[in-house]
C-alpha cells in the first residue's frame, strides 16, 4: 500500500494526500484532509518514515538530551520541549546521558544518523570536559547537515542557549536566607566539576559574605545530584556534629541542647542543597538523625519542582522556569540565525516553612 494508492482512492492528487498525512508549512483544506486521513486509516497505510528522511534530509523530530528523566528537572524540561514540538508538526524523542559527557557525545553521533529535525543538549557542562570540542564538532556537523541546534546549558557553546544565572539564583537565596535571620550556612553541593552546582555554591558564598552569613568552604559537602545524594551529604553533615533537639542513640548531637558550639558544624541553622530533589532527601536524612527540618535547622533548595510543596515542611526554593525553558529551547532552534545566541531565564527565591527563621526554634 502506497501514498499514490491513498491519493486515488480518496480523489485528491498525491501532493494533497502527502500534505495531509504529514502537515507542515502547507495546509490542505479540512474536507480533503479527513478524507485522505480515512482512507489511509481504511486501507492501513503506514508512512515508511526512513525514506521520508532520506528524502528530506530530516525526520519530523525533535531530539532532546537530557542527564535523566527520573529527574524532574529534566521531566519538567521535556515538558516543554514536548508542547514545542507539538506546536511545530513534531514528535518528541528523548536520550538519557546519565551526566556523562562521553556518552553524551555518543549519542548526538547516533542522532544525527537519525536525522531529526532539532537536537536540543539539555544538562550542565563539565569543567574541562576532553569531549568539548568533539561535541561542538558533532552538532556543528549537524547544523552543515541542515539540522537545527539548541542548548539548554550554561552559554558557553557556540550555539542558541537557553540558560539560568546559578551564580545570580544562589546570591537570590542567600539574600533571602539572611532576611529570615538566618546567620551561618551548610551546603550540599554536587560532584566536582558540574558547573550547574559549582556556581550555584559560588552564588551562595559571595551572596553569604554580602549579606553577613557565615559560609566556610568547609562547610560544603559533596555529593550525587539525586534523593539518595542528598540524604548521604546531610547524614554527612551530622557526623560533623550538627546536632538536634532529639536524641540518637543515648547522646545528643553535637554535645548540647542548641546548634552551637565552635568544633565541627555546630552552629549551622540552615543547610541549603543544590537541587530541591537533594534537599528532599536531605530532609529524610535529618529525620532519621533526630533533627527536625525547618524547626532545629533550616532547609532549602534550587529549581522549585512540585515536590517542593509536597514535603513537610514545605521547601523553600529558588524557581526555574524549566517548562518554558525547555519550550523556549526547541523555538529557538526553530528560528534559526535570526534569533539571539542565547536567552537567560529569570529565577526567584519562593520562601516556605522550611526556612521559618531560627527565631521561631526552640534551639
Amino acid at each position: 500500500m502506497t501514498l499514490r494508492d491513498v491519493a486515488r482512492e480518496a480523489g485528491v492528487s498525491y501532493a494533497t494526500a502527502s500534505r495531509a498525512i504529514h502537515p507542515g508549512s502547507r495546509k490542505v483544506n479540512e474536507a480533503a484532509r479527513d478524507r485522505v486521513l480515512a482512507v489511509a486509516m481504511r486501507l492501513n497505510y503506514t508512512p515508511h518514515f526512513p525514506a521520508q528522511a532520506v528524502a528530506k534530509g530530516s525526520t519530523a523530530t525533535v531530539a532532546l538530551t537530557v542527564s535523566d528523566i527520573a529527574d524532574p528537572y529534566f521531566s519538567l524540561l521535556a515538558v516543554g520541549a514536548r508542547a514545542a514540538a507539538d506546536e511545530a508538526g513534531l514528535t518528541l524523542t528523548l536520550a538519557m546521558s546519565g551526566r556523562d559527557p562521553g556518552r553524551e557525545l555518543d549519542i548526538v553521533r547516533r542522532l544525527r544518523g537519525q536525522r531529526p529535525r532539532v537536537i536540543v543538549v539539555a544538562g550542565s557542562r563539565v569543567a574541562e570536559s576532553p569531549e568539548r570540542e568533539a561535541l561542538v564538532e558533532e552538532l556543528r556537523a549537524f547544523e552543515r547537515g541542515g539540522g537545527r541546534v539548541a542548548l539548554i546549558s550554561q552559554p558557553d557553546l557556540p550555539f542558541p542557549t537557553v540558560s539560568l544565572d546559578n551564580r545570580g539564583a544562589g546570591r537570590q537565596l542567600a539574600a533571602a536566607l539572611a532576611e529570615r535571620g538566618y546567620r551561618r550556612v551548610a551546603v550540599i553541593s554536587g560532584p566536582a566539576g558540574l558547573r550547574t552546582s559549582a556556581d550555584r555554591v559560588d552564588g551562595l558564598v559571595s551572596g553569604a559574605a554580602d549579606a553577613g552569613i557565615a559560609l566556610a568552604r568547609g562547610d560544603v559537602v559533596e555529593a550525587e545530584l539525586t534523593r539518595e545524594g542528598g540524604h548521604a551529604g546531610a547524614l554527612a553533615l551530622v557526623e560533623r556534629g550538627l546536632g538536634g533537639s532529639d536524641r540518637l542513640g543515648g547522646t545528643r548531637l553535637g554535645g548540647s541542647d542548641r546548634l552551637g558550639g565552635s568544633d565541627g558544624l555546630n552552629g549551622v541553622d540552615v543547610i541549603v542543597a543544590v537541587t530541591d530533589v537533594m534537599a528532599v532527601g536531605a530532609m529524610s536524612a535529618l529525620r532519621d538523625a533526630g533533627v527536625v527540618p525547618g524547626r532545629d535547622v533550616g532547609v532549602a533548595g534550587f529549581d522549585d519542582i512540585p515536590m517542593a510543596v509536597d514535603v513537610t515542611p514545605e521547601l523553600t526554593t529558588v524557581a526555574a522556569p524549566l517548562v518554558s525553558m525547555g519550550a523556549r529551547a526547541v523555538r529557538l532552534a526553530l528560528a534559526g540565525a535570526a534569533v539571539p545566541l542565547s536567552e537567560t531565564a529569570v529565577t526567584g527565591v519562593v520562601v516556605r516553612a522550611s526556612t521559618p527563621g531560627p527565631r521561631q526554634s526552640p534551639l
